[in-house]
């Protein structure tokens, strides 16, 4: 199949998750073209089976905002005419999903017909897409793809529940390659860290749904308690507020800004702990990420994190605010090396469970599908 993918390039879980599975599709033979406004950050390699073809939107002084929608779906047409593209699937609801249609449109009165498959992620729909201001485009844009997927049931509840959807949403959960993490593992037993420090770590991108703040504050319980250092992984807003609040409790020293990164196993695999107290979170790809690191989690309940951080055996769940009840599962769990072996052994074995593997010859049932007419 020839599969145009189009997602945010940036350092968050959709573009990430479309960033792998494009790679994926290509070393099952498929030719996948990305499109975007950049290269996608975990793109590094192009290959014969594997193109990205930037949006560039032109600086006209007639718009305060330049119309991204309305360049991106023109770039579709011109990609999908110039390589015989077959469908195309597209990582968030707005603008992706309607900009989609809109070049479906196009195809259409030129005769011919690429079908939609819209993937939605989360905030599209949680934050996002439900803005009054978007909510009817987001609705539209839904109900108009050929199919939809989602990434957990909690994702798929909360789309049902909010809008006016006629079309069915099938879960696809978001993946890992377990290889690379086993990989980066041996890596890291070999290089044999004898620390006597815990290691916590934190990956988001740093906005106020991440609840950062909660971060810091469990980690400086955690380290008053036990010797410990925490990574924080990523860059955002909210990293100006939390770097003056680890200078305010005076752990400046014990905590570590390592901005965004496209290999967070090389720190992960060094982590005993991760925190992730998100107010909302379709999936957790974060959590998924460090559980297949050998790291047990603590977590909030929201959104679809339950479905990947089992409470009591990889981890803990608690309220997002529940600041002391993280604290206190956060140091059971490290101050008994038996205990933390137990948890991050089977942290590493339900994330094998979202191996890439096992998801990708999903979505190719799904394209399949998509081409028979849904």
């Amino acid at each position: 199949m020839k599969i145009a993918i189009v997602c945010y390039p940036t350092f968050g879980g959709s573009g990430v998750l479309a960033t792998e599975l494009g790679i994926s599709l290509c070393k099952h033979g498929h030719k996948v073209h990305f499109i975007a406004y950049k290269k996608p950050v975990r793109l590094n390699n192009l290959s014969e089976n594997l193109f990205f073809h930037k949006v560039n939107v032109p600086d006209y002084p007639l718009f305060n905002f330049q119309p991204y929608e309305l360049a991106l779906s023109t770039k579709l047409v011109e990609v999908i005419k110039d390589n015989s593209i077959d469908l195309m699937h597209v990582h968030y609801a707005i603008p992706h999903a309607y900009a989609a249609y809109m070049a479906k449109m196009m195809l259409k009165d030129q005769g011919i017909h690429v079908p939609i498959v819209t993937t939605l992620h989360g905030t599209d729909i949680t934050l996002v897409g439900n803005h009054p201001f978007y909510k009817t485009a987001v609705n539209f844009s839904i109900n108009k793809s050929d199919i939809v997927t989602c990434v957990s049931e909690s994702l798929k509840q909360d789309t049902l529940d909010q809008f006016d959807i006629n079309i069915g949403i099938e879960v696809i959960p978001n993946f890992i390659d377990i290889s690379k993490y086993v990989e980066q593992q041996k890596k890291c037993d070999f290089e044999n860290n004898v620390s006597n420090e815990f290691i916590i770590a934190h990956v988001s991108n740093f906005r106020p749904v991440k609840n950062i703040k909660n971060v810091i504050l469990v980690f400086n319980n955690i380290q008053k308690e036990i010797p410990s250092r925490l990574l924080m992984i990523g860059e955002g807003p909210e990293k100006e507020m939390a770097e003056q609040l680890c200078k305010e409790l005076s752990i400046m020293g014990k905590v570590e800004f390592l901005g965004n990164s496209n290999q967070v196993e090389k720190n992960l695999c060094h982590s005993d702990l991760f925190l992730l107290p998100s107010n909302t979170e379709s999936f957790g790809l974060a959590a998924l990420e460090a559980m297949a690191s050998k790291v047990a989690v603590i977590s909030s309940n929201a959104g679809g994190l339950s479905e990947i951080n089992i409470h009591g055996e990889t981890g803990y769940l608690t309220h997002p605010d529940d600041i002391e009840l993280m604290s206190e599962y956060a140091i059971s769990i490290l101050k008994d090396p038996r205990v933390l072996d137990k948890f991050k052994n089977k942290a590493f074995k339900q994330s094998k469970a979202f191996d890439i593997n096992n998801v990708v010859p999903i979505y190719e049932k799904i394209y399949k599908k998509a081409l028979k007419g849904g």
